[in-house]
């Protein structure tokens, strides 16, 4: 069974939206907010996680 975590993140006006997905998610939410994620997070400053949710799915 693989486990992750779907997420959402913004921007400090909520402006922007980012969706992604993750093994880790306290690590992945620590890069974006350290600016060390991808370019198009850190060009709009995404960096605040709005929503998620555990899944698992059989292999």
């Amino acid at each position: 069974m693989i486990e992750g975590y779907l997420y959402i993140l913004t921007n400090k006006n909520k402006t922007v939206l980012y969706i992604g997905a993750t093994k880790d998610l306290k690590k992945r939410v620590e890069l974006y907010i350290d600016g060390k994620a991808a370019r198009f997070t850190k060009k709009y400053s995404v960096n605040e996680l709005m929503y998620f949710e555990k899944y698992s799915k059989l292999s």
